[in-house]
C-alpha cells in the first residue's frame, strides 16, 4: 500500500509522511474519521512506509523485502487486531487471519464492515476484541523487533474493544516499549472508551470528494463517467458505499421503478394503486425501505437541479435522466423543500420502528397534494 492510493484527505497523507520522516511518529496515533473513509489504507501504508529499506519520493518502494512482506500481510513486525467472533476462551485475532487477508484484498483501498461480517458467516453478530486478544498483543509487542526498527500494532475499530481487554492495554499503550508503534484506526471516536482515547494523538481523515470516488470507480470497475459520479453522488462520500451500490445495481433500478411508480400515481391521484405501492415498500422490510426513502430523497433534489439545465450539477445514471426529461418540470420551487421534508421525515419514523405501512401511506398521500403545486 502506497500514500499515493489513499483516496483524497491530502493533508492526513502528508501529515504522516511528515511524522515519519521526521522520527515523530507517536507511540499511538489514532485515525479517526467517518466509516467508508480510508483510514485503514492509511494505515497500512505508513506501517509499509516506517518499514521500508529504500523509500523513494515520499513513498515505500514496493520492491524491498519488506515492501513484498506487505504486500502479502505477511510482515514479521506488522501486527493486526480487529473485531471478531468467540470460537472458544481462548479466541483470539490470529484465528481469523485468513479471513482477514481476504478482507485486505477484497478492496483494499477502503475497508467496509459490511464485508468483513459476511466473511465472519454471521451477519447478524457484533464482533468485538476480547480480552484474550490483550494477552496476544502484549506477548506480540514484548519481543524485540525481529527485521525492523519499529513494531507496530494496527488495531482496526478499537471502539469494538470490551473493557477488560482495554484495561489490560492500558499500561503497554501508555508506556509502551521503544521499538513499540500503535495505529488505531476508528469509524467512532466518541465510543471508544476514554482511557484508551486519551493515550492517544489523533489525525482526522474527511469525507471522500464525489470526483475521487468517482475516478476510483472507473478505474476499478471499468463503468462508464456518468454512472460512476450517479454513483458517488448518492454515496455522500463513503467509499464502501459505493462500492457496494455498484454491486447491487439490481437494487437501484428496483428504487428507479418504485420512484417513478410513485409519482405517476401520485399524479393521476390514484389511492387505491397508491395503498398497494405503499405496502409493496413495507414488504421490502425495515431497512432497505429507509435506503428507498434516501434514493428517493436524491431523486427530488436531482429532478429540482435538472430545471436549471446545467448538466455539471446533476448525478443521474441514464435511465433516471430519461425520466427526469418529462417529470423534471414537477418538481419545482413551491413543493421541493416539502418533498425533502416528507421523505425525511418517513426514513426517520420508519427508523424509529413507527408503523411502515400507515407511515408510507401517508407519505403516498401526502405525494399526491404536491406533486402539482
Amino acid at each position: 500500500m502506497k500514500f499515493s492510493d489513499i483516496l483524497g484527505n491530502e493533508q492526513a497523507v502528508h501529515r504522516v509522511r511528515q511524522l515519519i520522516d521526521n522520527d515523530r511518529l507517536p507511540h499511538a496515533l489514532l485515525l479517526h474519521g467517518d466509516a467508508g473513509t480510508p483510514k485503514l489504507a492509511l494505515a497500512r501504508a505508513m506501517a509499509q512506509y516506517l518499514h521500508c529499506t529504500n523509500r523513494t519520493g515520499g513513498e515505500p518502494c514496493g520492491t524491498c523485502p519488506s515492501c513484498r512482506q506487505h504486500q502479502s500481510h505477511n510482515h514479521t513486525d506488522t501486527f493486526f487486531s480487529f473485531p471478531y467472533l468467540k470460537k472458544d476462551e481462548s479466541s483470539v485475532c490470529d484465528d481469523f487471519m485468513p479471513e482477514w487477508k481476504e478482507f485486505l484484498d477484497t478492496n483494499p483501498l477502503v475497508e467496509d464492515y459490511h464485508n468483513w461480517l459476511s466473511l465472519l458467516k454471521n451477519e447478524n453478530s457484533q464482533p468485538a476484541i476480547m480480552v484474550k486478544e490483550s494477552d496476544s498483543i502484549m506477548r506480540k509487542m514484548s519481543m524485540s523487533a525481529f527485521t525492523s526498527r519499529y513494531k507496530v500494532l494496527i488495531m482496526w475499530l478499537p471502539e469494538k474493544m470490551r473493557e477488560d481487554c482495554a484495561n489490560k492495554l492500558l499500561k503497554l499503550i501508555e508506556e509502551p516499549f521503544d521499538d513499540c508503534k500503535f495505529i488505531l484506526v476508528s469509524d467512532n471516536m466518541k465510543a471508544i472508551l476514554p482511557t484508551i482515547l486519551s493515550r492517544t494523538q489523533r489525525i482526522e481523515l474527511l469525507r471522500v470528494p464525489m470526483t475521487a470516488i468517482a475516478a476510483h470507480l472507473t478505474a476499478t470497475y471499468g463503468i462508464d463517467q456518468q454512472q460512476a459520479m450517479a454513483i458517488a453522488a448518492s454515496a455522500d462520500g463513503d467509499v464502501a458505499q459505493a462500492v457496494r451500490m455498484l454491486h447491487t445495481d439490481n437494487e437501484t433500478r428496483e428504487f428507479h421503478e418504485r420512484f417513478m411508480e410513485l409519482m405517476r400515481l401520485a399524479y393521476m391521484r390514484d389511492l387505491v394503486k397508491l395503498k398497494a405501492w405503499s405496502e409493496a415498500i413495507t414488504d421490502m422490510k425495515r431497512e432497505k425501505s429507509r435506503r428507498f426513502l434516501a434514493y428517493a430523497s436524491r431523486q427530488v433534489r436531482e429532478n429540482f437541479v435538472y430545471n436549471l439545465r446545467t448538466p455539471g450539477l446533476n448525478y443521474m445514471t441514464r435511465e433516471e435522466e430519461q425520466f427526469s426529461t418529462r417529470f423534471s418540470p414537477y418538481i419545482n420551487e413551491y413543493n421541493v423543500e416539502r418533498l425533502f421534508a416528507e421523505f425525511n421525515r418517513a426514513e426517520a419514523e420508519i427508523m424509529g420502528n413507527g408503523n411502515a405501512r400507515i407511515i408510507l401511506f401517508d407519505l403516498a398521500v401526502r405525494t399526491t397534494i404536491l406533486i402539482k403545486r
